[in-house]
């Protein structure tokens, strides 16, 4: 597509080869500041050596003080060698700037507070912070508070912190033969895809429900594994202390799953055990994994922060508090937490591919320069600590406590949120859940407010709420699983017969809160509510024509969703397995997407990993069309490997979505199944998500004006002004319709008695490689610059207007400005209007010609 690049060695380089014809392309289409910004990335490759660059390196340590080499000796280090004889050290990060020294026998150089020495497993004392702007190097242990020196017989020896000068200075020269330090592989070839310019429309996959800090979860001991360690993969893929052999203490994996999934304890090396397509309990996101689903072209990642108070207080295990909103607090400071680690392993902060964002502007940059968006969101019970206190039910929060809650977890960067999970609250009532799982989480709804949910008998079918029966178990439940096994057996009311409907509907309480998400620009998911007060939530967002809506994993009923399209919010369904996904985006297709009208439409999905849903297994048995290894990404930008994590290597048809990294293979199987069409839908997940967020924010829906007034020096009318910023622009004028090489708004032509959208007549927007709108024109007949339009004889150009190219003529205009008329045959084609920066015809030329009139 044009436009689009990737991007290798921190360097932006052309789809089709060198960087010549990379800054020849872009001369052509965005003038000579893009190829002058090109040509300052190519340079900016041999950039001097940081405390940062020196990750994944292979160095020998020199001692600047005495000029020699460290290498081994007697259990330590002494800087005596030539190069040749060096100790060689894999650089490991643990942080910004942090290091594990990985030695030739797979060792660490460790420290104590009185001696240096080679240890076989990292550690603290294992644990170095590298200081300095370039050689010479400070190298200190933070946690012994001890400095790397060399002492006068070449001996490494630990002095406090900032007392060893220049004994404790270093340089590292590059060298050969270290040892790969143990970790996940991503199995995807070539560079990840990105979009030039920055400002324009983005392509990728969106994820819109994880929940990748799940391992703080429920106070912080039902989980096993995590999504990263500071020592790497064989440290955070392990099992908890609390599995033994034969599982007798993993009661949460018990309930959940048993011995159905989980047959062993073991993780990394050979993952025989876990990750599992069905295990609530495991990590089944490691950060790599979840690299893997970027670099094949995911490009918006939703993180939920969750935690269920009831569950957590009455689970045996824990260690983190059981307050949902801490639990949110924690959960974000370790999002932050996991950017700062990717971004050590990447070069140093901001290198790292994965970017907590909050607003759809900085998201869009980060997409187009082929990263990871990352929003923050949350999915709690008890949101804002507005739960209803028991015996009576009565609210435990009021507005003030809504407004203070809000304002910090906005602070932290949450921008999409529910007001409820499992159970009922202040705010609003729960949808529940069906079969045996809703009558144990309606238990637990009695522990939470004291009372039972509310059903009664509704009247129609499709738009109800869930049935709490003593019927199916529902496997991908964790609350619901684990209350059962962990809840001692009560009576549960007796309900009319279904369909039925929660009669706690949406609060006062609940109201003002929705009102202030609204007033906060956040994104609201009406999500596991109960019927009525979604349909209200749906009313109140409806009275205000508010965009900024989703339904993020397949709990809003068939109306909602209608509603929610309507809005021009964006909707992604439950992943789950393959076939069951490309049914609902079906459904979709046939029965909602003609409610958007002129918005943009795409699909998201939503993997609700790591607690809560379990994931799509394989289509099993000998299945049509199989996945092939090797495959090409969803646009086909890259080659995908089978993921190898450790000794084992997955197949998705065999294995299904035992774990993230899997989800570009589960995106070929939907291909497999559903064709490109699905693929491609999914590919316009990431706009289709920032455009539904730029409307939150308050731009404009597509809404397609009349564009009365005449083309002046200024631009069009009030809202398209030359020489304005992209965002202003978008205020002002609303979404486009289009905005990949030019932007186009529609307009409402007359046909046949009828007022129509867009067709051929369009205005025409170019920016600027940074952003700023330089041309503007028109094919209506309303739009005249300087009395002459669509529709007018070229005649009246002669003696007024030069001749600049075939179809293509100027005028001077007013401060500098240039009005543009296009021709073809005797008549006038389109009137723009180009500001005082595109002082010569050339670049003017090229400025039509991605505006696509000429």
């Amino acid at each position: 597509m044009h436009g689009r690049w990737r991007e290798k060695g921190g360097r932006r380089v052309g789809l089709r080869g060198p960087a010549v014809a990379a800054t020849v392309l872009l001369t052509m289409l965005f003038g000579p500041a893009a190829a002058a910004a090109a040509e300052e990335s190519e340079t900016s490759a041999s950039t001097p050596q940081t405390r940062y660059s020196l990750v994944h390196n292979c160095y020998a340590l020199k001692s600047v003080a005495t000029g020699k080499y460290v290498a081994q000796q007697a259990g330590g280090y002494v800087a005596t060698s030539n190069l040749a004889g060096a100790e060689k050290f894999r650089m490991q990060a643990t942080d910004l700037g942090r290091y594990l020294f990985f030695g030739l026998d797979k060792d660490f150089i460790s420290t104590s507070a009185s001696a240096v020495t080679s240890e076989t497993e990292p550690s603290n004392g294992a644990d170095w912070k590298v200081t300095g702007a370039g050689t010479p190097f400070t190298i200190t242990n933070s946690f012994v508070g001890r400095d790397l020196a060399v002492n006068g017989s070449g001996k490494l020896v630990p002095v406090a912190a900032g007392s060893g000068g220049g004994a404790a200075t270093y340089a590292f020269e590059e060298a050969d033969g270290c040892p790969k330090y143990p970790e996940i592989r991503t199995n995807v070839k070539g560079a990840p895809s990105t979009g030039f310019p920055r400002y324009g429309e983005t392509q990728g996959l969106v994820e819109g429900h994880m929940h990748h800090m799940a391992f703080e979860f429920l106070g912080g001991r039902a989980h096993c594994g995590r999504p990263w360690h500071r020592f790497g993969a064989p440290y955070a893929l392990v099992d908890c202390p609390d599995h033994t052999a034969d599982h007798s203490g993993a009661v949460l994996e018990n309930a959940v799953s048993g011995d159905s999934v989980v047959q062993s304890t073991d993780g990394w090396p050979t993952f025989e055990g876990w990750p599992d397509d069905k295990s609530l309990t495991h990590e089944g996101s490691y950060y790599k994994w979840v690299e893997r689903s970027w670099l094949a072209g995911e490009r918006i990642f939703v993180n939920l922060l969750v935690e269920n108070r009831v569950l957590c207080e009455i689970y045996p295990l824990k260690k983190n508090s059981c307050d949902e909103m801490d639990g949110v607090r924690l959960q974000a400071q370790r999002m932050y937490e996991l950017q700062d680690y990717i971004d050590a392993q990447s070069g140093g902060p901001g290198e790292g591919w994965y970017r907590i964002v909050k607003s759809p502007f900085a998201a869009r940059r980060v997409i187009n320069d082929g990263k990871l968006a990352v929003i923050m969101g949350m999915e709690v019970s008890e949101p804002f600590g507005c739960r209803l206190r028991p015996p009576n039910a009565t609210p435990a929060c009021d507005r003030a406590d809504i407004d203070r809650e809000l304002k910090e977890i906005h602070k932290l960067g949450v921008r999409q949120l529910e007001l409820t999970n499992k159970f009922d609250n202040a705010l609003v009532g729960v949808a529940g859940d069906d079969g045996q799982t809703g009558a144990v989480t309606n238990a637990g709804n009695f522990i939470s407010t004291g009372r039972y949910i509310d059903y009664e008998h509704c009247d129609d079918e499709v738009n109800s709420d869930r049935e709490p029966l003593s019927a199916h178990h529902n496997d991908d439940d964790l609350i619901g699983n684990g209350l059962e096994a962990l809840l001692p057996p009560g009576a549960a009311p007796i309900y009319p017969p279904p369909p039925l409907c929660n009669r706690l509907a949406l609060s006062s309480l609940g109201t003002y809160a929705i009102r202030r998400i609204m007033e906060k620009k956040m994104i609201f998911d009406p999500d596991h509510m109960g019927v009525y007060g979604r349909d209200q939530a749906l009313s109140l967002l409806e009275s205000e024509d508010y965009s900024g809506v989703i339904s993020s994993h397949s709990w809003s009923t068939e109306s909602a969703l209608s509603r929610i399209y309507k809005l021009g919010g964006i909707i992604t369904p439950y992943a789950g397995d393959s076939e069951s996904f490309a049914e609902q985006w079906k459904g979709l297709r046939e029965d909602d997407i003609e409610k958007l009208g002129k918005q943009y439409f795409g699909l998201g999905f939503g993997a609700d990993q790591n607690g809560l849903g379990s994931q799509g297994g394989p289509r099993g048995g000998d299945v049509p069309n199989p996945v092939t290894y090797p495959f090409r990404n969803w646009n086909g930008d890259l080659k995908v490997l089978p993921q190898r994590s450790g000794t084992r290597t997955y197949d998705i048809n065999t294995d299904g979505v035992d774990h993230y990294g899997l989800y570009p293979d589960w995106v070929e199987d939907l291909r497999m199944i559903a064709g490109d069409r699905i693929v491609n839908d999914l590919g316009r997940g990431s706009e289709a998500y920032l455009q539904m967020w730029e409307r939150a924010e308050g731009v404009p829906k597509v809404r397609c004006p009349s564009w009365n007034g005449d083309i002046t020096d200024r631009g069009i009318g009030h809202n398209l002004r030359i020489g304005k910023a992209y965002k202003r622009v978008l205020y002002r004028a609303g979404q486009p319709v289009d905005r990949q090489r030019a932007w186009k708004w529609c307009t409402r032509n007359r046909k046949g008695g009828k007022r129509e959208l867009g067709g051929r007549r369009n205005i025409i927007g170019v920016f600027d490689t940074k952003g700023k709108l330089r041309f503007v024109a028109s094919t209506l007949q309303r739009n005249q610059a300087d009395g002459i339009g669509r529709g007018s004889r070229v005649a009246e150009l002669r003696g007024r207007a030069e001749k600049i190219g075939r179809g293509l003529w100027i005028r001077s205009g007013p401060g500098g400005s240039t009005f543009v008329y296009g021709t073809k045959g005797r008549k006038v084609s389109f009137a723009g209007v180009a500001d005082s920066s595109i002082s010569r015809q050339s670049q003017l030329r090229r400025y039509v010609k991605r505006s696509g009139l000429a």
